[in-house]
């Protein structure tokens, strides 16, 4: 594996690992839900968008 491979693998895990803890915090409700659910959105939504660049990238670079 080519190292932009290795770091496409790790965007889409930590994409995917922040969508569960965003679901955990839901899940939990009350103060925990109100205080992590917004920023944890968002910082899936930046990792979404990092993994697709790298994809354009690697498709580009192909």
């Amino acid at each position: 594996m080519d190292f932009l491979t290795v770091v496409i693998v790790l965007a889409i895990g930590a994409t995917v690992a922040t969508m569960f803890l965003g679901l955990l915090a839901m899940s939990s409700g009350g103060s925990t839900d109100r205080e992590f659910s917004t920023p944890l959105m968002w910082t899936r939504v930046g990792f979404q968008a990092l993994t697709l660049i790298l994809l354009v990238v690697a498709v580009l670079m192909r």
